[in-house]
């Protein structure tokens, strides 16, 4: 078990600790970690999801079992953020929509991506690439959704889709899967050059990620509410991946999609729990204390579900 955590975790959150520990020491300024964060987000990655789901063998990764499990488990999860929040907390519908989208949405590529790769190996990852695939797609869906009805702005069925769909398709890791789609579906050939190219750009991608991810988290004090942040932090990092298990299991779900369920549901809140926070103005000190906190503490839990595993 120790050998795990030094050989599977522990490299995975040392780049993660020296994008915190060089940028808190003002060797990076922010603008730096921004830019960087921003290339790995809005090009590196969506490339190495372009590439991911182009390359993937669909008929062998397409998974009803993994999928209705960790998705279940997921939107269960934002129930109980959201109910919680609200009903345990006493914060407004906005907040607890929220709170329920730090709830929902893990942390599956920056932290789920290298960590299943380094614990499983690369043949483990075409289960977390078709969660990927759904994954912004449906907790934006879902968050986006909830926070216009809850907000009551009388806009109407029609422009509630439409700001759905216009928020989801401005997100390029979305604009990526669907191109992934788009080439795989279609049976169009990547020239060999476009390829390589490819190929060079998509290794830097979670590396610099991870580094960016560390960076970002400087910004971050887990200040106050601190009953709430510690509710999310378990939702997300035991209840969600419980669930998933259980769900798996009982559908007979094979050990290696498995994994990639369990592992993908076991990440903490991701940054884009402060991106909807943020872009709604509601709740932001506790999606941002969540992702610092859970960050921090999915180095143990993971340990934990890996043995499981």
């Amino acid at each position: 078990m120790l050998s795990t955590l030094i050989n599977v975790i522990a490299p995975v959150f040392l780049v993660v600790g020296a994008g915190y520990a060089t940028t808190r020491a003002g060797m990076f300024q922010q603008s730096h970690i921004d830019g960087l964060m921003a290339f790995t987000q809005k090009f590196a990655i969506p490339c190495l999801l372009f590439g991911a789901i182009a390359h993937l063998d669909l008929s062998q990764g397409f998974s009803l079992p993994l999928l209705s499990s960790f998705y279940i488990g997921a939107f269960s999860c934002f129930l109980l953020g959201l109910f919680g929040a609200k009903i345990l907390f006493g914060r407004p519908w906005t907040d607890a929509t929220a709170i329920g989208f730090c709830c929902l949405f893990s942390n599956s590529v920056l932290l789920g991506l290298p960590i299943t790769e380094r614990a499983f190996g690369v043949d483990a990852l075409a289960g977390n690439y078709m969660i990927i695939a759904f994954h912004s797609p449906f907790c934006y869906g879902i968050g986006i959704t909830v926070m216009e009805i809850v907000r009551n702005q009388g806009a109407g069925l029609f422009q509630t889709i439409k700001r759905v769909l216009t928020a989801m398709f401005k997100n390029a890791l979305i604009v990526g899967i669907a191109l992934g789609f788009v080439v795989n579906l279609s049976g169009v050939v990547i020239p060999a050059v476009f390829d390589e190219a490819l190929s060079l750009l998509t290794r830097a991608a979670l590396p610099a990620a991870l580094f960016a991810l560390g960076g970002v988290l400087t910004q971050y004090r887990p200040e106050g509410d601190m009953r709430v942040i510690l509710y999310v932090c378990a939702l997300s990092l035991l209840v969600h991946p419980l669930i998933v298990m259980s769900l798996g299991s009982l559908q007979g779900l094979d050990a290696t999609l498995l994994r990639s369920g369990v592992m993908n549901a076991a990440m903490a809140t991701g940054i884009n729990g402060y991106i909807f926070a943020n872009m709604y103005g509601c709740a932001k000190r506790v999606a941002a204390s969540a992702v610092l906190l859970a960050t921090g503490l999915s180095a143990l839990t993971v340990w934990m579900w890996i043995s499981v595993l």
